[in-house]
Formats: structure tokens, sequence, C-alpha cells
């Protein structure tokens, strides 16, 4: 309960930023044109916490869930049970992706400490990017997780279905 609460709380502030258009952007990626968030292409640009060339994806723990795969940084990654595992599009764009930013690689990820590489793979997103998946699952990261080991978005609800992390195996950490 706690954890839905606080996911949506988050996307409730993303959403008010949104419809006020007083948002700003750091990411230097970022166009300056469409709103709080630029518009859809620029909205799903890579920024310096989910990509980098050949994303590396390892195994890292978080309080609630144990091991599970996160970025090069310890960020817990997610997949969104809206998407289709091993299907080759994401249904996580416009708002979805401004709280669930997906993780994209400049080149072919890679595999690190625990990950199998055998498990990752990309898809194209609208804009041209290069997201990257494990498992068949596109992977994100989740706005409201601030530091490594937070798991913040573990079984929200939001944009339709539900978001968990994911173990090394490919399978659902998380309720």
């Amino acid at each position: 309960m706690k954890r839905t609460l606080t996911a949506l709380a988050g996307l409730a502030l993303i959403a008010l930023i949104a419809l006020t258009g007083c948002g700003s952007s750091s990411n230097s990626s970022s166009s300056s044109s469409g709103g709080a968030y630029g518009s859809e292409e620029s909205a799903s640009k890579p920024t310096a916490s989910n990509s980098a060339n050949g994303a590396a994806i390892t195994v890292g723990s978080a309080s609630g869930v144990g091991k599970i795969l996160v970025d090069s940084e310890g960020m817990t990654l997610y997949y969104f049970e809206k998407d289709k595992q091993g299907g080759s599009k994401s249904a996580c764009y416009g708002p979805c992706e401004a709280g669930w930013p997906p993780v994209t690689s400049e080149g072919k990820p890679q595999a690190g400490e625990g990950a199998q590489a055998s498990k990752l793979g990309t898809i194209e997103r609208k804009d041209g990017t290069t997201q990257v998946t494990y498992a068949g699952w596109p992977l994100y990261t989740f706005v409201e997780d601030k530091k490594p080991g937070e798991d913040n978005g573990t079984d929200s609800k939001a944009f339709g279905a539900s978001w968990y992390p994911l173990h090394a195996n490919g399978e659902k950490a998380g309720d």
C-alpha cells in the first residue's frame, strides 16, 4: 500500500508539472520545445542515468525484493506488465515515460556481474532510440528511486498495469 501511495504521489507530481508547463529539464539532450517534457521524441532521449555506449546491466540488491537487475549506477530496473514479453515495442510513452524512463543504450547492452548476456536484447522506440530488454521485457527506471537499493516502484499500478523489478533469471521480483 505504501509503495502504491508513493508511486501515485510521484506520478501526481509529474502530471502537475506537465499540466502547468513549469517543469524544466537539466538533461542537455532535451528539446526546448513541446512543453514541460518536450516533444514525444525528446521526452525519451537518453539521460546520463540510463544510457551509455553499451549500457551495463548488473545484479544489485533492493531492500524490498533482494537481488535484482540494476543499471550502471545501481538503480533498480523494472519491467511493465503492459509490455508484451518478447514483443518488439514498448507500451510506455508520453507521461508514462516521464515517470518510468526507458533504459536506453547507444551500443549493444553489456551483461555485468550476475546478469545473463543471453537474456539481453534491444527494441527500437518510436523516436529511434534503442531500449534495453532483459528476458524479452523492455527495461525502465523509476523517478521516485533516488539512490541505489530503492525499489519504490515495485508492485506499482500505473498506466494500465503493474511494475516489477526482475531477478537475474528474468523472473518477477516483488509481490
